[in-house]
């Protein structure tokens, strides 16, 4: 099964020195998966607390039982959609995203709406990824799945991307009432197995699951299998990639 936060583990750590979370912080975390972010927020905001949002129940129930298992207890998860969620009013004091606010129907309201529930002065710290063809794991993969032709696109294929300009972002965070800081450009391998059989495995899991490919014949797959032989380093499959972190302070 493909695992989303040992792939992104470089940028796990980049958000989480940028955030620099203290303790009594009351940290938000906007699609936070099964919970990595939101997990290690609330250790470093003991003895305050983290909340992490997703619209995915398998995934939370994941990340619950996780927080039980680590036993992190100032932690808890809702599933709702953070576009439209009703926060409690200024209540963080941090708020977070990795790779969770890239997929908002609405940038502006969402992002305002989230602001809601920042208490004044409060940063929101995000991760989102620059554009698609910066990114060696979308290129490389779909040329492999779609007989070498990484240009062909899809909407499904390409909703990762819909933040990738920095100008616009900024644009949109003012809009939403934040005031953005920094705007960093983050360079970092995203790791897909510990060696190109299970990477591959995982790879078709994901994608099928996303259904991003279908009918998939022997020679995508030999393709696919051809591309992650080439990025095994020894020390796992790696894909080179690059995002923008972005720091922002609410008005």
């Amino acid at each position: 099964m493909f695992d989303y936060d040992s792939e992104l583990t470089r940028y796990h750590e980049r958000l989480r020195r940028a955030l620099d979370v203290r303790p009594g912080d009351r940290v938000l975390d906007i699609g936070c998966g099964t919970g990595q972010t939101t997990r290690d927020a609330a250790r470093a905001a003991a003895p305050g607390t983290a909340v992490g949002i997703d619209v995915s129940g398998p995934m939370l129930l994941k990340a619950r039982r996780q927080a039980t298992s680590e036993g992190v207890w100032n932690v808890s998860f809702v599933q709702a959609d953070a576009q439209a969620h009703a926060f409690p009013a200024e209540h963080f004091s941090l708020g977070t995203s990795r790779f969770g606010t890239m997929f908002f129907r609405d940038p502006v309201a969402a992002f305002a709406n989230i602001g809601r529930a920042l208490r004044p002065g409060a940063r929101f710290v995000q991760l989102v990824w620059q554009a698609g063809e910066r990114q060696e794991w979308h290129t490389a993969i779909r040329a492999a799945l779609r007989g070498g032709h990484a240009s062909t696109s899809s909407g499904a294929d390409d909703a990762p991307f819909t933040l990738t300009d920095p100008d616009v972002m900024i644009d949109v965070m003012a809009a939403a009432g934040f005031t953005t800081s920094d705007v960093i450009d983050v360079h970092e391998p995203v790791w897909y197995g510990p060696d190109a059989d299970r990477a591959s495995v995982a790879v078709l899991q994901l994608w099928t699951a996303k259904e991003l490919v279908t009918d998939l014949d022997a020679a995508s797959v030999e393709r696919l299998r051809v591309t992650l032989d080439a990025h095994d380093t020894g020390d796992g499959v790696w894909f080179d990639s690059r995002a923008w972190l972005i720091i922002a302070r609410r008005r």
